[in-house]
């Protein structure tokens, strides 16, 4: 996990709140919220640089991955996500849930850098 951590060039804060409880501090303005939920959309690594890219240009600057507790999201979370966001319909443990998010933001900076992509096509 650390080893994508440190390969992205865009500023990344990882934070953890305890299963119950928690304040998530209040986002920066204007931001987008990404929730991962099983019943979320797929996307693949092209389309997903797509959008981070977009929202980028379109001046946002903050996007939230937000991991849901062992029950999943409440539905308020799940309303208020500018996206919802799934790898697959297995459910996965945080951890490598977080592993493949970070992955996926690199290879989302990759791609938007203009770096060669082994799948493009």
């Amino acid at each position: 996990m650390a080893r994508y951590a440190r390969r992205i060039v865009w500023p990344l804060k990882l934070s953890e709140l305890p299963e119950h409880g928690g304040a998530v501090p209040p986002p920066l303005t204007p931001a987008r919220q990404i929730v991962l939920d099983e019943r979320g959309a797929t996307m693949n690594s092209e389309a997903f640089a797509a959008l981070l890219g977009r929202w980028r240009d379109d001046g946002v600057r903050e996007t939230r991955f937000v991991i849901g507790a062992a029950d999943g999201h409440n539905p308020a979370t799940r309303e208020d996500a500018d996206l919802l966001l799934a790898f697959g319909p297995a459910t996965w443990p945080h951890l490598m849930l977080r592993a493949m998010l970070l992955e996926q933001l690199w290879r989302a900076t990759s791609i938007l850098a203009g770096h060669p992509y082994h799948r493009s096509g």
